[in-house]
Protein backbone atom coordinates (compact mmCIF):
# COMPACT_ATOMS: atom_id res chain seq x y z
CA UNK A 1 0.00 0.00 0.00
CA UNK A 2 1.34 3.87 -0.69
CA UNK A 3 2.90 5.23 2.64
CA UNK A 4 2.52 8.91 3.90
CA UNK A 5 5.59 10.18 5.95
CA UNK A 6 4.93 13.04 8.26
CA UNK A 7 7.93 14.74 9.39
CA UNK A 8 7.69 15.70 12.82
CA UNK A 9 10.05 18.92 13.54
CA UNK A 10 10.33 19.36 17.20
CA UNK A 11 11.92 22.01 19.15
CA UNK A 12 10.67 23.05 22.95
CA UNK A 13 7.44 22.11 22.51
CA UNK A 14 6.40 19.13 25.42
CA UNK A 15 2.86 21.78 26.14
CA UNK A 16 1.94 20.57 22.40
CA UNK A 17 3.84 17.34 21.49
CA UNK A 18 1.48 14.45 22.74
CA UNK A 19 -1.70 16.74 21.24
CA UNK A 20 -0.18 16.82 17.73
CA UNK A 21 0.94 13.33 17.88
CA UNK A 22 -2.38 12.01 18.55
CA UNK A 23 -4.44 14.12 16.10
CA UNK A 24 -1.29 12.77 13.42
CA UNK A 25 -2.32 9.09 14.59
CA UNK A 26 -5.79 9.23 13.99
CA UNK A 27 -5.84 11.89 10.99
CA UNK A 28 -7.80 11.28 7.85
CA UNK A 29 -6.27 9.51 4.92
CA UNK A 30 -7.38 9.09 1.41
CA UNK A 31 -8.08 5.26 0.88
CA UNK A 32 -5.63 2.58 0.68
CA UNK A 33 -2.61 5.51 2.25
CA UNK A 34 -0.86 4.24 5.03
CA UNK A 35 1.15 6.14 7.60
CA UNK A 36 4.82 6.26 8.63
CA UNK A 37 5.36 8.91 11.43
CA UNK A 38 9.16 10.20 11.76
CA UNK A 39 9.50 12.51 14.88
CA UNK A 40 13.05 14.97 14.72
CA UNK A 41 13.89 16.37 18.33
CA UNK A 42 15.59 19.89 17.15
CA UNK A 43 17.91 19.22 20.67
CA UNK A 44 15.08 20.39 23.06
CA UNK A 45 15.90 21.49 26.05
CA UNK A 46 12.73 20.68 27.62
CA UNK A 47 10.66 17.36 27.63
CA UNK A 48 9.90 17.16 24.23
CA UNK A 49 12.29 14.07 23.38
CA UNK A 50 10.73 12.28 26.40
CA UNK A 51 7.30 12.66 24.55
CA UNK A 52 9.05 11.71 21.47
CA UNK A 53 10.24 8.83 22.38
CA UNK A 54 6.97 7.78 24.44
CA UNK A 55 4.88 7.53 21.57
CA UNK A 56 7.60 5.74 19.52
CA UNK A 57 7.87 3.35 21.86
CA UNK A 58 3.73 2.83 22.22
CA UNK A 59 3.76 2.70 18.42
CA UNK A 60 6.83 1.13 17.13
CA UNK A 61 5.71 0.16 13.46
CA UNK A 62 4.35 4.28 12.77
CA UNK A 63 6.75 6.21 14.69
CA UNK A 64 10.71 6.80 14.88
CA UNK A 65 12.43 9.46 17.17
CA UNK A 66 15.85 10.83 16.18
CA UNK A 67 17.13 13.67 18.15
CA UNK A 68 19.77 16.15 17.64
CA UNK A 69 22.56 16.63 19.77
CA UNK A 70 21.74 20.66 19.78
CA UNK A 71 19.70 23.00 18.33
CA UNK A 72 20.12 23.22 14.68
CA UNK A 73 17.31 24.65 12.78
CA UNK A 74 13.94 23.40 11.05
CA UNK A 75 15.74 23.00 7.65
CA UNK A 76 18.47 20.84 9.09
CA UNK A 77 15.54 18.87 11.24
CA UNK A 78 13.37 17.99 8.38
CA UNK A 79 16.76 17.00 6.59
CA UNK A 80 17.54 14.13 9.31
CA UNK A 81 13.67 13.21 8.80
CA UNK A 82 14.22 12.70 5.44
CA UNK A 83 16.56 10.42 5.89
CA UNK A 84 14.63 8.34 7.78
CA UNK A 85 10.94 8.18 5.71
CA UNK A 86 9.39 4.98 3.88
CA UNK A 87 6.85 7.00 2.08
CA UNK A 88 6.08 7.49 -1.26
CA UNK A 89 4.59 10.84 -0.61
CA UNK A 90 6.01 13.11 2.36
CA UNK A 91 4.21 16.13 4.17
CA UNK A 92 5.36 18.66 6.78
CA UNK A 93 3.96 18.66 10.21
CA UNK A 94 5.10 21.45 12.89
CA UNK A 95 4.90 20.46 16.47
CA UNK A 96 1.96 23.30 17.89
CA UNK A 97 -0.90 22.88 17.28
CA UNK A 98 -1.23 25.66 14.23
CA UNK A 99 -2.04 23.32 11.72
CA UNK A 100 -4.84 20.47 11.73
CA UNK A 101 -3.87 16.88 10.12
CA UNK A 102 -7.45 17.30 9.21
CA UNK A 103 -6.52 19.22 6.18
CA UNK A 104 -4.00 16.28 4.88
CA UNK A 105 -6.78 14.60 2.21
CA UNK A 106 -7.87 18.25 0.73
CA UNK A 107 -3.38 18.47 0.70
CA UNK A 108 -2.60 15.14 -0.97
CA UNK A 109 -5.44 15.39 -3.53
CA UNK A 110 -3.51 16.52 -6.31
CA UNK A 111 -0.37 14.52 -5.53
CA UNK A 112 -2.54 11.48 -5.31
CA UNK A 113 -3.96 11.82 -8.50
CA UNK A 114 -0.98 12.66 -10.18
CA UNK A 115 -1.38 16.27 -10.87
CA UNK A 116 1.10 17.93 -9.05
CA UNK A 117 4.78 17.16 -7.73
CA UNK A 118 4.41 19.17 -4.89
CA UNK A 119 1.10 20.84 -3.18
CA UNK A 120 1.69 23.86 -0.56
CA UNK A 121 -1.58 24.64 2.15
CA UNK A 122 -2.10 28.40 1.85
CA UNK A 123 -3.47 29.90 5.04
CA UNK A 124 -4.66 32.83 2.91
CA UNK A 125 -7.34 31.54 0.58
CA UNK A 126 -10.56 33.32 1.01
CA UNK A 127 -13.51 30.88 2.39
CA UNK A 128 -11.40 28.93 5.43
CA UNK A 129 -10.91 29.76 8.63
CA UNK A 130 -8.18 31.13 10.26
CA UNK A 131 -7.28 32.69 13.40
CA UNK A 132 -6.71 36.50 13.18
CA UNK A 133 -3.31 37.49 14.56
CA UNK A 134 -0.61 40.12 13.56
CA UNK A 135 -0.95 42.67 10.91
CA UNK A 136 3.01 42.91 10.69
CA UNK A 137 3.98 39.36 10.56
CA UNK A 138 1.19 38.72 8.10
CA UNK A 139 2.99 41.37 5.76
CA UNK A 140 6.08 40.68 5.98
CA UNK A 141 4.80 36.89 4.69
CA UNK A 142 2.93 38.64 2.20
CA UNK A 143 6.74 40.97 1.62
CA UNK A 144 8.77 37.54 1.61
CA UNK A 145 6.47 35.44 -0.47
CA UNK A 146 6.07 38.32 -3.30
CA UNK A 147 10.07 38.07 -3.47
CA UNK A 148 10.28 34.43 -3.48
CA UNK A 149 7.73 34.55 -6.76
CA UNK A 150 9.96 37.66 -8.20
CA UNK A 151 12.74 35.73 -8.29
CA UNK A 152 11.40 31.99 -9.21
CA UNK A 153 8.59 33.13 -11.28
CA UNK A 154 5.66 31.95 -9.72
CA UNK A 155 2.30 33.17 -8.28
CA UNK A 156 2.50 31.22 -4.74
CA UNK A 157 0.39 32.83 -1.94
CA UNK A 158 2.28 31.60 1.11
CA UNK A 159 5.68 30.35 0.81
CA UNK A 160 6.20 30.62 4.50
CA UNK A 161 3.60 27.75 5.31
CA UNK A 162 4.17 24.84 7.67
CA UNK A 163 2.10 22.34 5.27
CA UNK A 164 3.82 21.17 2.11
CA UNK A 165 3.85 17.91 0.70
CA UNK A 166 5.78 16.50 -1.80
CA UNK A 167 6.77 13.03 -3.60
CA UNK A 168 9.61 12.06 -1.82
CA UNK A 169 11.72 11.25 -4.25
CA UNK A 170 11.61 14.43 -5.52
CA UNK A 171 12.46 15.81 -2.08
CA UNK A 172 15.37 13.58 -1.67
CA UNK A 173 16.87 14.16 -5.21
CA UNK A 174 17.34 17.79 -3.65
CA UNK A 175 20.34 19.48 -2.46
CA UNK A 176 19.01 21.14 0.82
CA UNK A 177 21.47 23.49 2.46
CA UNK A 178 19.36 25.72 4.90
CA UNK A 179 19.46 25.06 8.39
CA UNK A 180 16.81 27.15 9.74
CA UNK A 181 13.73 28.85 8.32
CA UNK A 182 15.02 29.02 5.16
CA UNK A 183 13.86 25.79 4.01
CA UNK A 184 10.55 27.23 2.82
CA UNK A 185 12.63 29.72 0.15
CA UNK A 186 14.92 27.24 -0.73
CA UNK A 187 12.69 24.11 -1.26
CA UNK A 188 10.68 26.54 -3.10
CA UNK A 189 13.03 28.11 -5.43
CA UNK A 190 14.83 24.88 -6.25
CA UNK A 191 11.02 23.44 -7.04
CA UNK A 192 10.21 26.34 -9.68
CA UNK A 193 14.13 25.85 -11.07
CA UNK A 194 13.07 22.02 -11.76
CA UNK A 195 10.13 23.14 -13.38
CA UNK A 196 7.75 20.81 -11.64
CA UNK A 197 4.01 21.29 -10.91
CA UNK A 198 3.36 23.28 -7.73
CA UNK A 199 -0.22 23.23 -6.43
CA UNK A 200 -1.98 25.10 -3.82
CA UNK A 201 -5.06 24.21 -1.66
CA UNK A 202 -6.18 26.24 1.03
CA UNK A 203 -5.96 24.74 4.77
CA UNK A 204 -7.20 26.21 8.48
CA UNK A 205 -5.39 27.82 10.32
CA UNK A 206 -4.71 28.35 14.32
CA UNK A 207 -1.80 30.74 14.63
CA UNK A 208 -0.33 31.26 17.99
CA UNK A 209 0.82 34.70 19.45
CA UNK A 210 4.16 35.02 20.67
CA UNK A 211 2.93 34.52 24.08
CA UNK A 212 1.86 31.08 23.19
CA UNK A 213 5.14 30.09 22.50
CA UNK A 214 5.04 31.39 18.24
CA UNK A 215 9.08 31.05 17.51
CA UNK A 216 9.40 33.04 13.96
CA UNK A 217 10.41 36.79 14.38
CA UNK A 218 11.92 39.42 13.09
CA UNK A 219 15.44 38.29 12.30
CA UNK A 220 14.48 34.96 10.75
CA UNK A 221 12.40 37.62 8.35
CA UNK A 222 15.84 38.89 7.38
CA UNK A 223 17.53 35.55 7.05
CA UNK A 224 14.78 34.33 5.04
CA UNK A 225 15.29 37.91 2.79
CA UNK A 226 19.18 36.27 2.36
CA UNK A 227 18.55 32.55 1.70
CA UNK A 228 16.36 34.01 -1.57
CA UNK A 229 18.96 36.23 -2.36
CA UNK A 230 21.51 33.07 -1.93
CA UNK A 231 19.57 30.51 -3.86
CA UNK A 232 17.97 33.22 -6.44
CA UNK A 233 21.32 33.53 -8.17
CA UNK A 234 22.57 30.34 -8.13
CA UNK A 235 21.19 26.80 -9.53
CA UNK A 236 21.93 23.49 -7.35
CA UNK A 237 19.34 21.58 -7.76
CA UNK A 238 20.15 17.95 -7.88
CA UNK A 239 22.52 16.00 -6.02
CA UNK A 240 23.75 13.80 -8.96
CA UNK A 241 26.24 14.66 -11.42
CA UNK A 242 24.77 13.22 -14.18
CA UNK A 243 21.29 14.69 -13.92
CA UNK A 244 23.17 18.25 -13.54
CA UNK A 245 24.61 17.85 -16.69
CA UNK A 246 21.62 17.02 -18.31
CA UNK A 247 20.02 20.23 -16.71
CA UNK A 248 22.92 22.41 -17.56
CA UNK A 249 22.43 21.01 -21.56
CA UNK A 250 18.77 21.74 -20.93
CA UNK A 251 19.51 25.79 -21.32
CA UNK A 252 21.43 24.90 -24.67
CA UNK A 253 18.10 25.57 -26.93
CA UNK A 254 20.04 26.36 -29.88
CA UNK A 255 22.48 23.52 -29.66
CA UNK A 256 19.30 21.23 -28.55
CA UNK A 257 17.76 22.46 -31.86
CA UNK A 258 20.82 22.11 -34.00
CA UNK A 259 20.33 18.29 -33.09
CA UNK A 260 16.91 18.09 -33.49
CA UNK A 261 17.26 19.91 -37.05
CA UNK A 262 19.88 17.42 -37.90
CA UNK A 263 17.46 14.27 -37.46
CA UNK A 264 13.95 15.99 -38.30
CA UNK A 265 14.23 14.47 -41.99
CA UNK A 266 14.06 11.18 -40.92
CA UNK A 267 11.15 11.09 -38.11
CA UNK A 268 7.71 10.10 -39.03
CA UNK A 269 4.58 10.45 -37.05
CA UNK A 270 4.55 8.43 -34.16
CA UNK A 271 7.55 8.21 -32.49
CA UNK A 272 9.20 6.39 -29.14
CA UNK A 273 11.98 8.67 -27.25
CA UNK A 274 14.12 6.27 -25.58
CA UNK A 275 16.07 8.25 -22.80
CA UNK A 276 14.00 11.05 -23.29
CA UNK A 277 15.79 12.80 -19.89
CA UNK A 278 14.19 16.25 -19.41
CA UNK A 279 13.05 16.69 -22.84
CA UNK A 280 15.70 18.76 -24.29
CA UNK A 281 14.84 17.13 -27.33
CA UNK A 282 11.55 16.46 -27.18
CA UNK A 283 9.87 19.74 -27.30
CA UNK A 284 11.62 20.24 -30.43
CA UNK A 285 10.41 17.21 -31.91
CA UNK A 286 7.37 16.34 -30.44
CA UNK A 287 5.42 19.32 -32.53
CA UNK A 288 2.87 18.04 -35.06
CA UNK A 289 3.17 14.19 -34.23
CA UNK A 290 0.00 12.07 -33.86
CA UNK A 291 2.12 10.24 -31.12
CA UNK A 292 4.85 11.25 -29.26
CA UNK A 293 6.15 9.00 -26.41
CA UNK A 294 9.01 9.98 -24.15
CA UNK A 295 10.19 7.44 -22.13
CA UNK A 296 12.93 7.36 -19.51
CA UNK A 297 13.92 4.99 -16.63
CA UNK A 298 13.90 7.97 -13.97
CA UNK A 299 10.92 9.02 -12.00
CA UNK A 300 12.09 12.79 -11.80
CA UNK A 301 13.16 13.19 -15.42
CA UNK A 302 9.45 11.60 -16.28
CA UNK A 303 7.74 13.95 -13.67
CA UNK A 304 9.63 16.96 -15.45
CA UNK A 305 8.37 15.44 -19.00
CA UNK A 306 5.16 15.34 -18.17
CA UNK A 307 5.06 18.82 -16.76
CA UNK A 308 7.03 20.33 -20.12
CA UNK A 309 4.85 19.04 -22.39
CA UNK A 310 1.69 18.06 -20.59
CA UNK A 311 0.14 20.53 -23.05
CA UNK A 312 -0.03 17.91 -25.92
CA UNK A 313 -2.61 15.95 -26.37
CA UNK A 314 -1.10 13.37 -28.45
CA UNK A 315 2.21 13.13 -25.64
CA UNK A 316 3.01 10.17 -23.40
CA UNK A 317 5.32 9.83 -20.75
CA UNK A 318 6.21 6.36 -19.97
CA UNK A 319 9.12 4.38 -18.16
CA UNK A 320 11.22 1.88 -20.46
CA UNK A 321 14.79 0.72 -19.98
CA UNK A 322 16.30 0.19 -22.80
CA UNK A 323 17.45 -3.02 -21.88
CA UNK A 324 14.38 -4.88 -20.75
CA UNK A 325 11.96 -6.18 -23.98
CA UNK A 326 9.00 -6.42 -21.13
CA UNK A 327 8.94 -2.24 -20.68
CA UNK A 328 8.04 -1.64 -24.73
CA UNK A 329 5.01 -4.20 -24.69
CA UNK A 330 3.04 -1.40 -24.43
CA UNK A 331 4.21 -0.04 -27.43
CA UNK A 332 5.22 -2.54 -29.41
CA UNK A 333 4.21 -2.41 -33.20
CA UNK A 334 2.55 0.94 -32.78
CA UNK A 335 5.60 3.41 -33.75
CA UNK A 336 7.52 3.58 -36.76
CA UNK A 337 10.16 5.94 -35.68
CA UNK A 338 12.29 5.27 -32.59
CA UNK A 339 14.79 8.02 -31.64
CA UNK A 340 17.77 6.68 -29.12
CA UNK A 341 20.16 9.93 -28.55
CA UNK A 342 23.00 9.61 -26.64
CA UNK A 343 21.51 6.10 -24.42
CA UNK A 344 22.89 3.34 -26.21
CA UNK A 345 26.19 3.74 -24.60
CA UNK A 346 24.46 3.97 -21.07
CA UNK A 347 23.48 0.19 -21.80
CA UNK A 348 25.97 -2.75 -21.14
CA UNK A 349 24.27 -5.42 -23.17
CA UNK A 350 23.54 -2.44 -26.33
CA UNK A 351 23.39 -6.26 -28.61
CA UNK A 352 19.65 -6.47 -26.61
CA UNK A 353 18.51 -3.03 -26.78
CA UNK A 354 19.54 -2.35 -30.54
CA UNK A 355 16.85 -5.86 -30.94
CA UNK A 356 14.46 -4.44 -28.43
CA UNK A 357 14.11 -1.31 -30.62
CA UNK A 358 13.75 -3.46 -33.99
CA UNK A 359 10.81 -5.66 -32.45
CA UNK A 360 9.07 -2.13 -31.44
CA UNK A 361 9.19 -1.00 -34.97
CA UNK A 362 6.32 -1.35 -37.44
CA UNK A 363 8.36 -3.38 -40.51
CA UNK A 364 9.51 -0.49 -42.59
CA UNK A 365 10.13 1.86 -39.46
CA UNK A 366 13.55 3.52 -38.85
CA UNK A 367 15.36 3.54 -35.83
CA UNK A 368 17.75 6.72 -35.37
CA UNK A 369 20.76 6.45 -33.03
CA UNK A 370 23.11 9.10 -31.77
CA UNK A 371 26.16 7.49 -29.85
CA UNK A 372 29.52 9.25 -28.62
CA UNK A 373 32.60 9.06 -31.01
CA UNK A 374 35.57 7.21 -30.74
CA UNK A 375 37.31 5.62 -27.18
CA UNK A 376 39.99 7.93 -27.73
CA UNK A 377 38.07 11.10 -25.95
CA UNK A 378 36.76 8.87 -23.16
CA UNK A 379 37.27 10.75 -20.17
CA UNK A 380 35.66 11.45 -16.99
CA UNK A 381 32.91 13.45 -17.94
CA UNK A 382 32.17 9.57 -19.81
CA UNK A 383 32.09 7.81 -16.52
CA UNK A 384 29.69 10.31 -15.11
CA UNK A 385 27.71 10.00 -17.08
CA UNK A 386 27.24 6.49 -16.77
CA UNK A 387 29.08 5.59 -20.65
CA UNK A 388 30.07 2.16 -20.72
CA UNK A 389 31.93 2.80 -24.44
CA UNK A 390 32.22 5.12 -27.35
CA UNK A 391 31.83 3.72 -30.66
CA UNK A 392 33.38 4.07 -34.41
CA UNK A 393 30.97 4.02 -37.08
CA UNK A 394 32.24 0.43 -38.36
CA UNK A 395 30.74 -0.51 -34.75
CA UNK A 396 27.84 0.93 -34.50
CA UNK A 397 26.89 -0.30 -38.09
CA UNK A 398 27.73 -3.60 -37.04
CA UNK A 399 26.07 -3.77 -34.31
CA UNK A 400 22.89 -2.24 -35.97
CA UNK A 401 22.88 -4.81 -38.94
CA UNK A 402 23.13 -7.61 -36.54
CA UNK A 403 20.19 -6.74 -34.85
CA UNK A 404 18.43 -6.76 -38.44
CA UNK A 405 18.12 -3.23 -39.40
CA UNK A 406 19.34 -2.16 -43.15
CA UNK A 407 21.36 1.19 -42.34
CA UNK A 408 20.19 3.61 -44.66
CA UNK A 409 22.41 6.94 -43.45
CA UNK A 410 25.03 7.80 -41.62
CA UNK A 411 25.93 11.29 -39.93
CA UNK A 412 28.39 12.73 -37.83
CA UNK A 413 27.61 15.51 -35.91
CA UNK A 414 29.24 18.14 -33.48
CA UNK A 415 32.87 18.31 -34.47
CA UNK A 416 33.55 21.96 -32.77
CA UNK A 417 33.16 20.74 -29.03
CA UNK A 418 35.41 17.01 -29.43
CA UNK A 419 39.02 19.18 -28.33
CA UNK A 420 36.79 20.90 -25.45
CA UNK A 421 35.49 17.70 -24.22
CA UNK A 422 39.02 15.98 -24.73
CA UNK A 423 40.70 18.40 -22.57
CA UNK A 424 38.03 18.65 -19.85
CA UNK A 425 37.11 15.14 -19.64
CA UNK A 426 40.87 13.88 -19.69
CA UNK A 427 43.05 16.01 -18.66
CA UNK A 428 41.17 18.46 -16.10
CA UNK A 429 38.92 15.53 -15.51
CA UNK A 430 35.91 17.74 -15.16
CA UNK A 431 32.64 16.01 -13.50
CA UNK A 432 30.14 19.09 -14.92
CA UNK A 433 29.91 21.48 -18.01
CA UNK A 434 30.84 25.24 -16.91
CA UNK A 435 27.55 27.36 -17.86
CA UNK A 436 29.53 29.78 -19.00
CA UNK A 437 30.84 27.91 -21.30
CA UNK A 438 28.30 26.28 -22.25
CA UNK A 439 26.37 29.69 -22.99
CA UNK A 440 29.33 30.97 -25.10
CA UNK A 441 29.33 27.87 -27.31
CA UNK A 442 25.58 27.73 -27.65
CA UNK A 443 24.83 31.49 -28.18
CA UNK A 444 27.22 31.06 -31.55
CA UNK A 445 25.49 27.52 -32.43
CA UNK A 446 24.61 29.10 -35.59
CA UNK A 447 27.98 29.32 -36.97
CA UNK A 448 29.40 25.97 -35.60
CA UNK A 449 26.28 24.73 -38.16
CA UNK A 450 28.08 26.56 -40.76
CA UNK A 451 31.07 25.38 -40.63
CA UNK A 452 30.98 21.94 -39.09
CA UNK A 453 31.35 19.85 -41.85
CA UNK A 454 34.59 22.05 -42.76
CA UNK A 455 36.26 21.20 -39.55
CA UNK A 456 39.08 18.36 -40.16
CA UNK A 457 39.11 16.24 -37.04
CA UNK A 458 36.11 13.47 -35.69
CA UNK A 459 32.76 14.79 -34.62
CA UNK A 460 31.65 13.94 -30.77
CA UNK A 461 29.18 12.21 -31.63
CA UNK A 462 27.73 9.99 -34.84
CA UNK A 463 23.88 9.14 -36.19
CA UNK A 464 22.78 6.32 -37.48
CA UNK A 465 19.00 5.59 -39.09
CA UNK A 466 18.25 1.89 -39.41
CA UNK A 467 15.30 1.25 -41.17
CA UNK A 468 13.39 -2.67 -40.16
CA UNK A 469 12.88 -4.04 -43.40
CA UNK A 470 9.14 -4.49 -44.77
CA UNK A 471 9.54 -8.50 -44.73
CA UNK A 472 10.85 -8.68 -41.44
Amino acid sequence: MPILSIIVPVYNEEEFLGAVLDRVLVAPLPAGLTRDIVIVDDGSGDGSWEIAVQYATAHPELIRAVRHPQNLGKGAAIRTGLERVRGEYTVIQDSDLEYDPRDWPSLLQPLLEGQADAVYGTRFAVGIQRRVLYFWHSLANIVLTTFVNLVSDLNLTDVWTCYKAFRTSLLKSIPLRSNGFGFEPEITIKLAQRQVRIYETPISYHGRTYDEGKKIGKLDALLGALTVLRFAFTRDIYLESGPEILDTLSSAHRFNLWMADTIRPYIGKRVLEIGAGMGNLSHCLAPRRQLYVASDIDAEHLARLRTRLSHRPNFRAMECDLSRAADFETVRGQVDTIVCLNVLEHVEDDAAGLRNMFETLEPGGRAIVLVPEGMSVYGELDRVLGHFRRYSADELKAKARAAGFEVEHYLEFNRITRPGWYVNGRIFKKRSFSRIQLAVFDALVPLWRRIDGLIPWRPVSIIIVARKPVTA
